[in-house]
């Protein structure tokens, strides 16, 4: 259960980190590829944040995500210089890709029967031999 504190602190943290990526994206030049801050969610002891970034295309997810950790320093620092009159200590970030929509994708598609296994049996997994 999340304190009032927390959702508070996360919130500030989203907005905050959302537009650091989004003008690090315009500056490094990157074109056709759309980052998000999905969700935020900060510890207890305020120490740590885990920030749920979405990416479209989903392909590129892994390489934002490196990219984003090469310079996870420089978007805390800049963290730290918005949030130096609300926060003590900046908490430590840590970046994960939210995969929430591609999920939901799959879902749909396998309800309306788009992805049918009886009709392409290659979507099936190969069942190991004993």
């Amino acid at each position: 259960m999340e304190t009032n504190r927390q959702k508070k602190i996360a919130g500030v943290l989203q907005r905050d980190i959302a537009d650091i990526v989004q003008q690090a994206l315009r500056e490094a030049g990157v074109q056709g590829i759309l980052v998000s801050v999905t969700k935020v969610s900060v510890t207890t002891d305020l120490s740590q944040a885990k920030v749920y970034l979405s990416v479209f295309p989903s392909k590129e997810g892994e390489n934002v995500l490196k990219e984003i950790q090469a310079v996870k320093s420089q978007i805390k620092h800049q963290v730290a210089q918005r949030t130096k009159h609300q926060l003590r200590r900046t908490p430590e970030l840590l970046f994960f890709i939210d995969d929430s929509l591609e999920y939901i994708a799959s879902i749909e598609r396998a309800v309306k029967g788009l992805d049918n296994p009886l009709e392409n049996p290659e979507q099936l997994e190969r069942r190991q031999k004993k």
